[in-house]
């Protein structure tokens, strides 16, 4: 059997945490920022955690469990 590989997309763009949660950054705050608040861009700007129900997932494109 090979090595089964990571998702190369997923490992981009999660984080594990100290504690094993998985921390993303958010959309949206590309381009387009005209239109937006700046309300709105702050808020996107900070990262945030994965929510529980993606978690499982994620961790099986990473390879983690």
């Amino acid at each position: 059997m090979p090595k089964m590989k990571t998702k190369s997309s997923a490992k981009k763009r999660f984080k594990l945490t100290g504690t094993g949660k998985i921390k993303r950054k958010h959309a949206f705050k590309s381009h387009i920022l005209t239109k937006k608040s700046k309300k709105r861009k702050l808020a996107l700007t900070h990262s945030t955690l994965v929510h529980p129900a993606d978690e499982k997932n994620i961790k099986t494109q990473l390879r983690l469990k």
